[in-house]
């Protein structure tokens, strides 16, 4: 597990949780296996650059909220 996934699984989380939608309708949503999307949101997987964008778009947020800054990743 890298520090960049772990955090990008828990913005991901943050973003979902704030719209209130749970795990197995998220992944849905984004056509992404339910069991895959939860070893996304634990950062044990490199989730790829298209499956970013599915998650962005069944969020309705940029792919830029879901990517940490240099200063969260830096302080971890």
């Amino acid at each position: 597990m890298s520090k960049i996934s772990i955090l990008i699984g828990i913005k991901i989380r943050e973003i979902r949780k704030q719209s209130n939608i749970n795990q197995e309708n998220l992944a849905l949503l984004a056509d992404i296996d339910r069991s895959y999307m939860g070893r996304v949101e634990r950062g044990e997987v490199n989730i790829t650059v298209d499956k970013l964008y599915q998650l962005s778009s069944a969020l309705n947020c940029s792919i830029h909220d879901l990517l940490p800054d240099d200063s969260e990743i830096k302080n971890t």
